[in-house]
């Protein structure tokens, strides 16, 4: 008797095993689902749109457009722009992520205060249209393989700072973004956490921003992605353009080489 208790005790538990194995199974195919529902008709489009009328607008202070702004492929040129940013631009001598580069062409080429726009909340005024810009130039360069500069000392040198805060923890859940992002196969609510000390694919992790986020109707940027990521670490919000920011963004495009870009996407 007790033999065949404990043949049917192994049979049960290999049975839960199996079935919580197919409910995972299950589970990712059904986001997966979802995720290609939600491609069919992104509200991006609509960013995009008013951030390439923004771009040829005169606008501001000095009634001008932004269309001799140099994102790093000379004045004006957008295509390809977006898969080699952050980068070391000599004008300013140093590392800028593209939404910092915005608004510094906003300042120099329209008048606005940059100052000013920093402090704006994200879908806000000038803010938002440093989002609709944004989404815009990663639009133009869609399916273009990430290739990140490094042969400036102050690239290199990014890149080892935004290493160095991708895997350092704090805030009182003493967090790191490697935490969540610094090993393969990790989950959370349901969703697979990308691995992104690499390259993860296409259009996964840096790939992937800015995005129209479905839950709260707003389109993320890389900037306000990587704020929500602290902010769940429970840590202060970096300074919109700090330089924090933009080494941990050569941290990931980095290790993004030769991803396809995906952005602008829509996230759930």
């Amino acid at each position: 008797m007790r033999k065949t208790n404990t043949t049917l005790a192994l049979a049960v538990a290999a049975l839960a095993a199996s079935g919580t194995a197919l409910a995972q199974k299950s589970a990712v195919e059904s986001i997966e689902e979802y995720r290609q529902m939600l491609a069919d008709g992104n509200p991006a489009d609509l960013f995009e749109a008013k951030g390439e009328a923004l771009w040829k607008q005169k606008r501001g202070p000095k009634n001008a457009s932004l269309e001799q702004c140099d994102l790093g492929k000379g004045p004006g040129v957008v295509k390809g722009a977006f898969v080699e940013l952050p980068r070391y631009f000599a004008d300013v001598n140093k590392v800028q992520d593209l939404e910092t580069r915005l608004v510094h062409c906003m300042a120099t080429l329209q008048g606005f205060n940059a100052a000013e726009i920093a402090k704006t909340p994200f879908g806000r005024g000038e803010m938002a249209n440093v989002t609709a810009l944004a989404t815009w130039v990663s639009a133009e360069s869609k399916g273009l393989r990430f290739n990140l500069p490094q042969g400036h000392e102050a690239e290199r040198t990014a890149y080892e700072v935004g290493k160095r805060m991708f895997f350092m923890r704090g805030g009182t859940h003493d967090f790191s973004c490697a935490s969540c992002h610094g090993e393969d196969g990790k989950r959370i609510r349901l969703q697979d956490l990308p691995n992104l000390t690499k390259n993860p694919g296409d259009g996964i992790g840096f790939a992937a921003w800015p995005a129209y986020r479905v839950s709260n109707g707003q389109m993320w940027s890389m900037q306000l992605r990587l704020n929500d990521c602290y902010r769940q670490q429970r840590f202060p919000y970096p300074e919109f353009g700090a330089d924090a920011l933009a080494a941990l963004s050569v941290y990931l495009g980095v290790n993004a080489k030769g991803a396809k870009s995906a952005a602008p996407t829509i996230k759930r």
